[in-house]
């Protein structure tokens, strides 16, 4: 997006890339984004409704930052819109494709909010199907009519696991890119989309919602002026999510292949030197392993003492370290699991620390 409004003081800050010792999925901030975000909050703080100069200035910011996501989502603009609460998206996507002759269908591997809408729709009478997935991740895939509303992860949260697009699929898709961020496109036939800033190393609590010019979709919340969300989400989240986005995506070209054969080794380590494990997954940016003999809650707060953070458990529960429903649908071992996330420009030497600490403590575990 354009940044004359918002360059930092001192110059760019845009190759400065923040190395730690975080394996889990959450990235902090980039560098150029926290050192902007004092301009941002400066200069964002008028109600870009209105017509005096500051929030002229502020709606331009806005229409940018549109610009910057439509170009990064695949999506038009105009099919953009903005919500305080990721999660009230599903609500939103799912109910506001559905009328009472629809069915709806759903992975065995979705988020818990997914699963929430399935059985009140089940309640309410709805034909409800959960589709199975194999011990890869892959999703079964469904035989569903114009008159279905599917919900389709294009990636899972807690494997990287990524499913194959929807292709001659007639039913009405709302697209989960909640993980994916901008690492998969959308599919061509989608109708209503939702991503969580997250996904690309901007800030919490911002969730872009998109619909298709030909969605047949009408809001679930009751609104007096066709508003597509209940109320405005804060103007300076969205221009540091905006900037966010360019910069991930901008590291993603250069760091891809170097994180894909990071994983691959992790992958290889954790066979070769430790053993006893079910490698989940290992993609260009996360690997998820399932250890035997190894109780995970423990492990991560040894870890998380020798200065590594690590995730586990399931990644859509309250607390992280629920059993995974995702790893028990691929018939995969739910214990002893610990996901590490490659974040951009994590050093090798880091990884290999990490690696070193797992095998030493997984091994102390054991034996005792």
């Amino acid at each position: 997006m354009p940044t004359s409004l918002l360059s930092p003081a001192g110059g760019s800050v845009h190759s400065v890339v923040s190395i730690t010792s975080n394996f889990q999925s959450e990235a902090p901030l980039h560098p150029a984004v926290i050192e902007a975000l004092g301009a941002v909050f400066g200069q964002s703080w008028a109600d870009s409704s209105k017509l005096p100069a500051d929030s002229r200035k502020a709606r331009l910011l806005l229409d940018e930052s549109k610009e910057t996501f439509a170009q990064n989502l695949g999506v038009r603009s105009d099919g953009i819109h903005f919500l305080g609460e990721v999660n009230l998206g599903f609500y939103l996507g799912i109910f506001g494709l559905l009328d009472s002759q629809k069915n709806f269908s759903y992975s065995a591997i979705d988020r818990s909010e997914v699963f929430a809408i399935a059985a009140e729709l089940g309640e309410k009478g709805f034909a409800v199907q959960e589709l199975t997935c194999d011990s890869g991740g892959t999703i079964a895939r469904p035989e569903l009519d114009n008159q279905s509303v599917i919900s389709w992860q294009l990636r899972n949260g807690e494997t990287g696991i990524s499913q194959p697009a929807l292709i001659d699929c007639s039913a009405q898709i709302f697209v989960d890119a909640t993980s994916s961020g901008i690492r998969n496109p959308l599919p061509k036939n989608w109708k209503a989309a939702l991503w969580d800033s997250k996904a690309w190393g901007g800030p919490s609590g911002l969730g872009i919602f998109a619909l298709a010019p030909d969605a047949k979709y009408r809001n679930p919340i009751p609104n007096l002026e066709n508003r597509i969300v209940p109320g405005s989400a804060s103007l300076p989240l969205i221009i540091a999510s905006a900037m966010a986005v360019e910069l991930w995506a901008e590291r993603e070209q250069t760091e891809r292949n170097r994180l894909a054969a990071i994983a691959l080794n992790i992958a290889n380590f954790a066979k070769s030197e430790i053993g006893d494990v079910d490698v989940i997954a290992a993609t260009h940016d996360l690997v998820s392993l399932s250890f035997l003999y190894i109780d995970a809650e423990r492990l991560v707060s040894s870890l998380d003492r020798a200065g590594f953070a690590v995730d586990s458990g399931s990644a859509c529960q309250a607390t992280n370290m629920e059993p995974s429903h995702v790893l028990a649908a691929m018939g995969m071992l739910t214990q002893g699991n610990v996901r590490i996330t490659l974040h951009h420009g994590v050093a090798e030497n880091d990884v290999t620390a990490l690696l070193n600490s797992l095998k030493v403590l997984v091994q102390e575990q054991r034996a005792n």
